[in-house]
């Protein structure tokens, strides 16, 4: 394994229109790389080009993050091997959180390569930041059931951990599910239960805010096909 074997991991914008918070250096990381994989081939070419339009895409290798693991790890390898500086872009936001780069990111440890964190948006930690609730102990628990029963169930359950570890519980949607969701929250939980809801992070019509289930249920938003972080603390 050559020893300059370095891996970037390149945050990507939560909003394609809010390039503003991502910090310059990551240019430079970029211009650093000569292998890229990435988890939609299209948008990450165009997403790259926008930070550097002098970019020749046909010069660099790319690989696409799929559901074939061990060919995945395998061409990851192979990249390592010869020594090449390999970049990671998620969809959107953080390579590695709440994204399947994570895969990679331990093959990287396994080879002993350099791995390189970058700064860039966390719709979680945005989220998380701006709720008003514990955070200092939190957990992400990813996508719920999709199942009524199986969904409420997992509610109940999280809200319960919440009131006994004094937790803050984050989670997500597909965003054409999320009056789905909203409504099984409102069913299932106590009326003094704290419900963030963050939606279009980043985007010119963000909106975070942070109600009791009871004042909530006095206003029921819109939030159907929005990108939203959920955050419960009971």
């Amino acid at each position: 394994m050559p020893a300059n074997a370095q891996v970037y991991l390149i945050p990507c914008f939560i909003d394609e229109k809010s390039t503003e918070v991502l910090p310059a250096y990551i240019l430079d990381a970029v211009k650093k790389c000569k292998t890229f994989f990435v988890e939609n081939d299209r948008s990450a070419r165009r997403y790259l080009k926008s930070l550097w339009k002098e970019m020749i895409i046909d010069n660099y290798e790319w690989f696409v993050i799929h559901e074939n693991e061990e060919q995945l790890k395998n061409e990851f390898r192979q990249q390592l091997k010869k020594g090449n500086t390999i970049g990671i872009i998620s969809e959107a936001g953080c390579p590695g959180v709440a994204d399947p780069g994570q895969i990679l990111i331990s093959v990287a440890h396994e080879a002993n390569a350099i791995i390189k964190p970058l700064v860039g948006p966390s719709s979680i930690l945005l989220a998380l930041m701006a709720s008003g609730m514990n955070g200092q102990q939190f957990q992400f628990v990813g996508y719920l059931p999709i199942d009524n029963h199986q969904r409420s169930k997992k509610i109940k359950e999280l809200e319960n951990e919440s009131l006994k570890k004094n937790c803050t519980q984050i989670f997500i949607e597909t965003p054409y599910r999320n009056s789905q969701l909203l409504a099984a929250i409102l069913n299932n939980c106590n009326s003094s239960t704290r419900l963030c809801i963050a939606v279009d992070i980043t985007a010119a019509k963000e909106n975070i805010r942070t109600k009791t289930i009871s004042e909530w249920k006095k206003e029921i938003p819109d939030i159907n096909k929005h990108p939203a972080i959920f955050l419960l603390l009971g």
